[in-house]
């Protein structure tokens, strides 16, 4: 069973090498956890999870391996092991309890009628005593009473189901999954450098501590708030082709000004030109100069653009190529200038990257910007966000 899980963990795209398999089963040696399915989920988790990104991933393996619930990684199905339905049983369940279960018969009957009543059930199912569903008195379902229930899916209602299946807690951490403004934070934490700036106006415990203890009265010492120092600058592109990816571009924006203290955003579209704007209300008759950016933000500062790079090619290669104005230069002059200043630059494709290959225009800025074209996914900004986190 424990190599069919270390399997299992890899086919699900999470490393589990042969170094933390032989430490899980050393921990298991020495009995660091009590023998009961919740510790040994723990304990395995710590020992192969090293990225929140798959925990979700994890809770779905371990389910599949150790509970028997079916997996979209392989269509096999294991079974429970029935040492851990009595481990279960007798932690949860009173004596009193324990005898009321052989109303139902043993674990193996009580199991094997689980199993018939899903082959035999047609659709949702409210109420009743005998049929899986929602309510009532069966022993199977969720938000029902049964002293003896094994609760599936759904949230518990008295807190007295024996077997709880598909708890997964980590359904928004799954480095497969859609992003949110959750999962994008968890990426754009990557991308932190603390220092302390600005007025005192934090209590320094250790340093007051320090200071009264030598000068024998209270010395009370104060610190500039501690926060991420890294300043970064936000190209997006807005409109046509965009529309589409205006949700994904508001989570991207709302988390990353929840992140960074030093943000500056402009707005652009398809390619960047001369001038900039920041409200797209009055982008044509508010906007700042691109050199007037260049020279105001300085080349500390990570620059990154969000845009899908779907486009004319000759937006990018040829002056006047744009398609609401006449520019001077080219697109690409802009882009090379813009990543000359800033060493550390990355852009953020919202169109799935198995796409990229069908558009020039897409193939172009990924040149200009050295290959560090990255999806719009939360694995894509996890690998931006350690991109722009090394030393120029």
């Amino acid at each position: 069973m424990f190599f069919g899980f270390l399997d299992e963990l890899r086919a699900a795209g999470i490393k589990a090498s042969l170094k933390e398999h032989l430490l899980l089963l050393e921990a298991l040696h020495s009995d660091v956890i009590d023998r009961t399915p919740e510790d040994f989920y723990y304990l395995a988790r710590a020992v192969y999870v090293k990225d929140e990104g798959l925990l979700d991933r994890f809770d779905k393996v371990f389910a599949k391996v150790f509970r028997g619930i079916e997996s979209s990684y392989s269509t096999e199905q294991a079974e429970i092991p029935a040492e851990w339905l009595k481990a279960v049983a007798e932690k949860f369940l009173s004596p009193e309890e324990m005898e009321k279960i052989k109303a139902l018969g043993d674990w193996d009957e009580i199991m094997e009628t689980l199993k018939k009543r899903l082959e035999e059930q047609q659709g949702r199912h409210q109420g009743g005593s005998k049929w899986i569903g929602t309510g009532g008195t069966s022993p199977y379902g969720n938000n029902g009473y049964n002293p003896e229930g094994v609760r599936i899916g759904g949230k518990s209602k008295h807190n007295r189901a024996i077997k709880v299946w598909e708890q997964r807690e980590f359904k928004n951490l799954d480095n497969d999954v859609e992003l949110g403004t959750r999962n994008i934070k968890v990426a754009l934490r990557r991308l932190r450098r603390f220092a302390r700036a600005g007025a005192a106006d934090e209590l320094d415990i250790d340093a007051t501590i320090d200071g009264t203890a030598r000068k024998g009265w209270l010395d009370v010492q104060m610190r500039p708030e501690r926060r991420n120092a890294i300043k970064l600058l936000l190209f997006l592109d807005i409109g046509g082709s965009m529309d589409s990816h205006i949700k994904l571009c508001e989570e991207l924006f709302s988390a990353a000004t929840a992140e960074f203290k030093h943000l500056e955003f402009f707005y652009f579209h398809n390619c960047v030109y001369e001038s900039l704007w920041k409200d797209n209300r009055r982008r044509f008759a508010e906007r700042t100069p691109t050199w007037d950016t260049l020279h105001k933000f300085g080349h500390d500062y990570k620059l990154i653009f969000v845009g899908d790079a779907a486009m004319s090619p000759y937006e990018i290669t040829h002056p006047g190529g744009s398609v609401e104005h006449f520019n001077e230069e080219a697109g690409a002059v802009w882009i090379q200038r813009m990543t000359n200043i800033y060493a550390s630059a990355a852009w953020l494709n919202p169109v799935p990257k198995e796409q990229w290959k069908y558009s020039q225009s897409t193939q172009l800025i990924s040149e200009l910007m050295g290959g560090r074209m990255y999806p719009l996914t939360l694995t894509g900004l996890d690998d931006a966000m350690r991109a722009l986190s090394r030393k120029k």
